[in-house]
């Protein structure tokens, strides 16, 4: 009874692995170096859409340490024509972090757009610089960006 639990478990979770990895289409980290990002140092993201039918859900992701002196952060975010600044939090009031801490880092997930709509197929480029006042901004290990295809409800 208990070894064919197991393995039903076990199909069971990758299954479910398969279905929730099927709908990222690009996902992808730039380290940033020693920790300190250079304010004039603009991070590139290229990745293809291939279906134009679905939404899109663009997620960035900022990974750091402790070392990070600040709760907020502003992002200058680029994509086309498209232009934005973000602002978002790393801390709470109390300076407590935010986000999934993992073997001495931080990461936080920005939700950038739940519903992006590419009119073409093809290569896009996302482009992120970090718009602190600081021109070496510590504490800053990597940047990522997934892009999810959103599901049919």
């Amino acid at each position: 009874m208990k070894k064919s639990f197991y393995i039903l478990m076990i199909v069971a979770m990758a299954s479910l692995l398969s279905a929730c990895s099927h709908d990222i289409v690009y996902s992808r980290f730039i380290p940033v170096s020693s920790e300190k990002w250079d304010a004039d140092s603009v991070l590139r993201f290229d990745f293809a859409i291939l279906d134009t039918t679905p939404d899109y859900r663009m997620i960035v992701y900022v990974r750091h340490t402790e070392r990070y002196p600040y709760q907020n952060m502003w992002l200058f975010v680029g994509e086309g024509q498209y232009r934005d600044t973000i602002e978002f939090y790393l801390a709470d009031d109390r300076g407590q972090w935010l986000g999934d801490k993992n073997h001495g880092f931080i990461e936080m997930p920005v939700l950038l757009e739940e519903e992006k709509h590419f009119s073409d197929t093809g290569t896009y480029t996302l482009t992120i610089r970090q718009g602190m006042r600081d021109s070496l901004l510590r504490g800053i290990t990597d940047i990522g960006v997934e892009i999810i295809r959103n599901g049919k409800e």
